[in-house]
C-alpha cells in the first residue's frame, strides 16, 4: 500500500515472509511428542497465567519469535492484560504490574534462561523458594526448562510466527 500527499509518499509494504529452515516435528515426531508430554507435564499446577508470563520472558530473552507470537496470543486468550504483556521486557521498571509471586518467577526464568555466571545466584532462587512451596518450585523450573527447550528449537529451525491461533497444538 503507498500513500502519497503534497510532500511525501510512503509505503507500507512488508517484507515476504521467510519459509522456516525445516519443520523439525515432522522430521522428529518421536522428539516432538515427548517434547509435548514433557511441557505439558512441567505446567501442572502452577497457575495458567505466570505459565505465559514465564514462556514469553524466556521466549524474549531467547528471542524466539515463534514462541512469542504463539504465547502472546495464548496469554491474551487466558485473559492476560496487553498492558502486563508489553511491560514485561521491561518488568525491573514496571514491577508495579505485577505480584511479588510473579516478580520471584520472572526473575528466575531470566536467570536460568541467561545463566550469565554459570549458575543460578542463590538469593535469586531463595526468593523463588519464598513464593512457590517445594512442589510448586519444581513444576516452575521444569517450566522454565522447557521453554528454553523449545525456544531452541525455534530459533534454530526459525520457525515462522503470526500463523499460530490458541488451541492450535492441543
Amino acid at each position: 500500500m503507498t500513500t502519497t500527499n503534497d510532500t511525501t509518499t510512503t509505503s507500507t509494504e512488508y517484507v515476504p515472509e521467510q519459509p522456516a529452515r525445516m519443520r523439525w516435528a515432522k522430521h522428529a515426531p518421536e522428539v516432538y511428542k515427548a517434547m509435548a508430554r514433557l511441557d505439558a507435564a512441567a505446567k501442572q499446577g502452577l497457575d495458567p497465567g505466570l505459565v505465559e508470563l514465564v514462556r514469553l520472558r524466556a521466549s524474549a530473552i531467547n528471542h524466539c519469535a515463534f514462541c512469542l507470537d504463539m504465547h502472546t496470543k495464548d496469554a491474551l486468550a487466558a485473559g492476560e492484560s496487553v498492558q502486563r504483556i508489553v511491560q514485561l521486557n521491561a518488568w525491573e521498571e514496571s514491577k508495579h504490574f505485577y505480584t511479588e509471586k510473579e516478580l520471584a518467577a520472572i526473575e528466575l526464568t531470566e536467570a536460568v534462561t541467561v545463566l550469565t555466571d554459570g549458575f543460578v545466584p542463590d538469593e535469586v532462587y531463595e526468593k523463588a523458594a519464598e513464593h512457590f512451596d517445594q512442589a510448586e518450585l519444581a513444576q516452575l523450573i521444569a517450566t522454565i526448562a522447557v521453554i528454553n527447550a523449545w525456544n531452541r528449537f525455534g530459533v534454530t529451525t526459525r520457525a515462522v510466527p503470526g500463523h499460530y491461533q490458541p488451541g492450535d497444538f492441543e
